[in-house]
């Protein structure tokens, strides 16, 4: 057991873990040196005396705002280490039917099963049936660590795993961080929602790939009791979101109120009054940025909406280009094409928004913002097929870039 944490492992560690993040300072710094910083992660963990960098705070402003603290790249490489050991020990005790972090999982998995649930307990929608759908008050903040590292201990043996387990789920962010970005956002944060107003007892930092998955293993509990002791056949859930189907409204509220009383008592948890919705299910669920409706599925508003608004915001830049591009060139010396990565940008916001829009009954809408919305970005990209699935950049612009690169 000296050895636990072979070079091996945390080689695979660092694959997993640069999959998102090689281009960041601090993985290429890490890259550069890589086998000494494994070398150097191996004895500490080892020896034990590991201890976690300085973390990075901000805000993000989408879906909504957000308070960030960013582990360095090294800790990232812990994380994964961490979660090539758990992930096995509790995949199998997760019950199919939760999708968040998951191999084989995910929105889109969730999706197609609800609509299977809807089909079954309907009888191809010929029987009346309701939904209830219910989410967690604040729940990242408010998980409490100390019932966290009980539920773990209880499925894990070895000390030093368990130990490294510990100090990532005690460690306060607050110990040792740097702000970046817009300070004054820090403000409109409610204090419910930042671990700077919180007991360092409870909360744990959003974005890590630990917190995602020690949130699964926090609600695991929550699905076992749904699942095993109120034995709700219809049930799913996705992070804190969960939606339970009866033929009964009166057994959904049953639920309600039994699920309440467990979160409160069992997990230091309670159920956001403002986020209940308990409804006949011909009138559409409302599901991780869809309307799931009987015989067909939409895409919220909300998610158009934020579409529509960056699809303005990328064309007043390439707007603003053109125009200095047209007639202020020779004057300021502007650049005669845009920057490629704000192209890569454009064109990688577009795909995930229309990668969402075809899990729907979305063809129209597809069209429709190709046609009346891209305007200057049509200059830059385009269509890859005629079913409006995904965009590629226009091979005449990467020709002309390339051109202007070797002119240089």
């Amino acid at each position: 057991m000296k050895n636990l944490f072979t070079f091996q492992k945390i080689y695979k560690a660092y694959l997993d873990c640069r999959k998102n993040k090689r281009n960041t300072k601090n993985a290429i710094k890490f890259e550069i040196n890589l086998e000494s910083e494994i070398l150097k992660l191996k004895n500490e963990l080892n020896d034990q005396i590991y201890t976690p960098s300085r973390f990075i705070c901000f805000v993000i402003k989408e879906p909504m705002l957000r308070e960030i603290f960013a582990s360095d790249f090294r800790d990232r490489v812990i994380h994964h280490l961490l979660y090539i050991f758990l992930e096995p020990i509790f995949e199998k005790k997760f019950i199919f039917h939760s999708y968040s972090n998951r191999k084989e999982k995910g929105a889109h998995k969730s999706i197609k099963y609800l609509n299977k649930f809807i089909r079954q307990i309907t009888k191809k929608y010929n029987n009346e049936a309701f939904f209830i759908h219910l989410d967690i008050k604040g729940f990242f903040m408010n998980i409490n660590k100390k019932i966290l590292f009980e539920i773990i201990s209880k499925n894990l043996k070895n000390e030093k795993i368990l130990c490294l387990t510990k100090q990532i789920i005690f460690c306060d962010p607050l110990q040792n961080f740097h702000k970046k970005g817009d300070k004054g956002l820090f403000q409109l944060i409610p204090k419910h929602k930042s671990l700077f107003y919180l007991p360092n007892t409870q909360g744990l930092p959003i974005g890590n790939l630990t917190s995602q998955f020690f949130a699964n293993v926090y609600l695991n509990e929550l699905d076992q009791f749904v699942k095993h002791k109120l034995k709700a056949k219809y049930y799913m859930r996705y992070v804190d979101d969960f939606v339970i189907l009866s033929k009964d409204k009166n057994e959904l509220i049953y639920y309600r109120n039994e699920i309440s009383q467990f979160l409160k008592y069992k997990l230091a948890l309670e159920l956001n009054p403002k986020k209940q919705v308990l409804q006949n299910i011909n009138n559409g669920i409302s599901w991780l940025g869809y309307i799931i409706k009987k015989d067909y599925i939409l895409s919220r508003r909300r998610v158009v909406n934020n579409l529509k608004r960056k699809l303005n915001n990328f064309n007043k830049i390439l707007e603003e280009f053109e125009y200095k591009q047209n007639y202020q060139m020779e004057l300021y010396n502007f650049k005669k094409y845009p920057d490629i990565k704000i192209i890569n940008k454009i064109l990688a916001t577009i795909n995930s928004y229309y990668g969402h829009f075809r899990h729907a009954n979305t063809y129209n809408l597809r069209k429709n913002l190709y046609e009346n919305r891209f305007l200057y970005i049509k200059n830059y990209i385009e269509n890859k097929d005629t079913n409006f699935y995904s965009f590629k950049i226009k091979k005449d612009f990467l020709k002309n870039i390339k051109r202007a690169k070797e002119k240089i």
